[in-house]
């Protein structure tokens, strides 16, 4: 194998036991030999190609934001290992598919860590009694009406945008409806997954679709994403001798359990040879009370904390220069065919008319007012914001666009209901809840 394919070294914690692929060469076939067994009864060959290079994007997307850190060294080293979360069992021969595939195929589209870190996000409701997924409902909330509706339809998965169970609780009575709902779930056999700010954030998702209805322009992000990093700390220090060397690395792997540890040095000059090891925040006290132990090492070691790289395209809200401006009055009417409404709230900002010229946009999808606070636009698209909050972008001049919340989102489960459909066997339907709406509207 050639340096180009070996220089990508990529540590990982052994506890996961995801496919482990070898080389971007192998990565590549494999992901697309094991999709395009899946998609060959559904799609023509023009199609498959497309849909498996969708799928093999997807993936790429998401090995930044798991658990793993990447670490790109300038020395020769031996083939990377890429885990992968995805594990496609015979092909589907049998044409069922478990729920525990269909989650895979869910952390494809939107990992889970892109979700932030107060929201409640996963599979919520497990059956004890496993089943075959056929039938999949999606909704952006899940009421009594959609739970009546998902039996009805004999649901085996409903997909609920907004978590039904979101702070804890401490008993599952009938008298509150959420704890209702979910003893119900249980009681049909029905697993309940939420991916929420998952899919706010994930690159194509909701917010992207959202500030997509006014047209084409350059899109950033107004909160990035970080990615996880288990290595937090780098630690540098001198070693006289390799012997040296492989002592005080066995003594810093019994602080590490030997999980997360790696470490480079370069050639030994006339101060000996220059260490560099990783490791994670439970190991930065003992290690470093290690090296203290040894005279070299003490004398030279310097300590370095590691930041969270970014991961580009991904994060809460959006902010868009449009390639073709429009007016005030245009982007009403463009908002409303977008999402589906006959009626939406408008504050026009101070100076501002209907026939204002709209060259940039901000939006975030729900509650977007702590998202877009600061935020330099000529106009904020969102579900709801405040009194207050309205008032306070009007007096900047920025005009605002106001949905309801749930209306700036529902639109999403239909794009999203085809990139799912694509990588499920024909064994699964994937449904939209007709029940689902958004409680307020215009009387």
């Amino acid at each position: 194998m050639s340096d180009i394919y070996d220089c990508l070294v990529i540590s990982f914690c052994p506890h996961r036991s995801p496919l482990m692929l070898t080389g971007c060469r192998n990565l590549s076939w494999t992901f697309f030999s094991l999709t395009s067994r899946r998609l060959w009864t559904r799609q023509s060959f023009k199609s498959r190609a497309a849909l498996c290079s969708s799928a093999f994007s997807s993936v790429l997307h998401s090995l930044p934001s798991s658990t793993h850190s990447h670490h790109f060294l300038p020395s020769r080293q031996s083939s990377a290992r890429l885990p992968l979360s995805v594990n496609f069992s015979s092909a589907h021969s049998s044409g069922l598919m478990e729920l525990k595939e269909v989650l895979q195929v869910l952390e494809q589209l939107a990992p889970l860590s892109l979700a932030e870190s107060w929201d409640n996000v996963g599979l919520l409701v497990e059956p004890s009694k496993p089943r075959p997924v056929k039938t999949i409902l999606l909704t952006n909330d899940l009421t009594d009406a959609v739970m009546e509706e998902a039996v009805a339809v004999s649901c085996d998965l409903i997909i609920s945008y907004h978590p039904p169970l979101f702070r804890p609780i401490k008993r599952l009575v009938q008298k509150d409806w959420k704890q209702r709902l979910a003893v119900r779930a249980v009681e049909a056999g029905i697993a309940v997954f939420s991916p929420h700010t998952s899919w706010d954030c994930v690159k194509g998702g909701v917010n992207d679709w959202l500030v997509g209805g006014l047209g084409s322009g350059q899109v950033s992000v107004l909160s990035q994403v970080l990615g996880a990093a288990s290595h937090s700390h780098k630690l540098e220090f001198t070693v006289r001798s390799a012997e040296e060397l492989n002592m005080i690395m066995e003594e810093l792997k019994a602080c590490d359990s030997g999980t997360t540890l790696q470490h480079s040095g370069s050639r030994p000059d006339s101060s000996g040879i220059h260490v560099s090891v990783t490791c994670c925040d439970s190991a930065l006290t003992p290690s470093v009370q290690a090296l203290l132990g040894h005279s070299t090492p003490s004398q030279s070691l310097s300590i370095v904390k590691l930041e969270k790289h970014p991961l580009l395209g991904h994060g809460q809200g959006r902010r868009s220069v449009l390639d073709q401006p429009v007016t005030v009055g245009a982007a009403v009417q463009k908002l409303k065919s977008h999402l589906g409404l006959s009626h939406l709230r408008l504050a026009v900002g101070w100076g501002q008319t209907l026939e204002s010229s709209v060259c940039t946009v901000a939006v975030c999808a729900g509650s977007g007012a702590s998202v877009l606070n600061g935020v330099k636009a000529d106009l904020y698209v969102t579900g709801e914001m405040s009194h207050h909050e309205v008032l306070d972008a009007v007096a900047k001049g920025t005009s605002v666009i106001l949905s309801d919340h749930s209306n700036s989102e529902r639109g999403y489960l239909a794009v999203f209901r085809e990139r799912l459909a694509v990588r499920l066997p024909d064994s699964v339907t994937v449904v939209l809840s007709k029940a689902d709406r958004d409680p307020l509207e215009v009387v």
